[in-house]
């Protein structure tokens, strides 16, 4: 049985000056300072903080950032871009805020109702993975 934290505490922090590659697997609430190149995945929060730069997609219960993202974000329960963030990647979630000294390139859907969120989440997915596929080919 896998113990199950609260999102209250922070369970890992990749620090200022730090570098990670690879795909990263967190159990629970990440802050993230330094650089990452590979995928982020938990079941958790997510902080990008401003020196942060992540170059891969990220899928977790939520999703602030104030560096860089160059991925895609999917966060079910929300999505903030704050301060001077950049995104060059798709968002998906129920809720999306993009401030006005963000930038952000990319697609974006953002659906409160839960069915009809998976359900145009998965179109989008599909259609996304069928592009890529013709254009690998």
């Amino acid at each position: 049985m896998a113990l199950k934290f609260d999102d209250i505490s922070m369970n890992t922090i990749i620090g200022n000056g730090s570098a990670v590659s690879g795909d990263l697997r967190i159990n629970g609430f990440i802050k993230m300072d330094g650089d990452v190149d590979g995928n982020l995945e938990t079941d958790g929060n997510v902080i990008i903080g401003e020196n942060a730069r992540l170059r891969g997609n990220i899928s977790a219960k939520s999703v602030t950032v104030y560096g860089i993202v160059l991925g895609n974000i999917y966060a079910a329960e929300g999505i903030k871009l704050l301060s001077d963030s950049v995104v060059m990647g798709d968002l998906i979630s129920h809720k999306v805020q993009i401030d006005d000294t963000s930038k952000f390139h990319g697609h974006c859907i953002s659906i409160k109702d839960s069915d009809r969120y998976e359900s145009e989440k998965d179109k989008f997915l599909q259609s996304k993975a069928i592009k890529e596929r013709v254009i690998l080919s």
